[in-house]
């Protein structure tokens, strides 16, 4: 009984994966129960055994996209130094999100490629958890702007949105062909880093000696 309910588990696993491949390139019109069971490697009527129709299982695969990264994002921050300065834990940030929408997981590229197009019953879930998400990135920001790491004219709130919208936006441009994963990274620091930082003597952005890292990324 063990060993079918492991198999079983494995075969649901094996069609979530499947449908996140399929949805992160096909988008939520063109995702078909047929093209999911030919990349699961199973008869596509056998997906109904796990999931009641199409949009129950793009519903789990994005609530999971997002859940994910969340819980990424919590362990790379949980691992930086107790005293890391704000706008280094920013940088750890902008890292972790773009890593793991881009070369970790087809999840978390299915949910930020779809969460504009599927039906309201289907983002219910993946807003809630989206909600959580936006709140980490609240209190970094919020912690920069305490410690006077912000620039005065700023918004917070327009500011996390137009920051996130442009590392989400990554999702839709970018590819190994486009140039290294790295090379967007310290790109992505440098642009967030100067654009919130407090303008310095000559009209620069950011603090002095303050220069966006690369960090290793925790193991999950």
């Amino acid at each position: 009984m063990e060993e079918a309910s492991s198999k079983s588990a494995r075969t649901r696993e094996r069609i979530l994966d499947a449908a996140a491949h399929v949805l992160s390139r096909k988008g939520y019109a063109g995702t078909r129960l047929s093209d999911v069971a030919d990349q699961a490697e199973i008869q596509a009527p056998a997906i109904y055994y796990y999931f009641p129709s199409r949009d129950d299982l793009i519903e789990e695969v994005m609530w999971s996209g997002i859940a994910h990264m969340r819980e990424h994002m919590t362990k790379t921050l949980a691992a930086l130094p107790a005293d890391a300065d704000p706008l280094d834990r920013i940088d750890a940030a902008v890292e972790a999100h773009l890593r793991y929408a881009l070369e970790i997981s087809d999840y978390t590229t299915a949910s930020i490629r779809n969460a504009g197009q599927v039906p309201e019953s289907i983002a219910i879930r993946y807003t809630a958890e989206a909600s959580q998400y936006g709140d980490m990135w609240r209190k970094l920001l919020q912690d920069a702007g305490n410690a006077g790491l912000l620039r005065a004219d700023l918004d917070p709130l327009a500011a996390r949105m137009m920051v996130l919208g442009a590392l989400n936006w990554a999702a839709e441009w970018w590819n190994p062909r486009r140039g290294s994963l790295d090379t967007v990274v310290r790109t992505a620091q440098s642009l967030v880093r100067h654009g919130l930082g407090p303008l310095a003597a000559g009209g620069d952005a950011g603090s002095a000696g303050h220069k966006p890292r690369t960090r290793r990324r925790p193991a999950d």
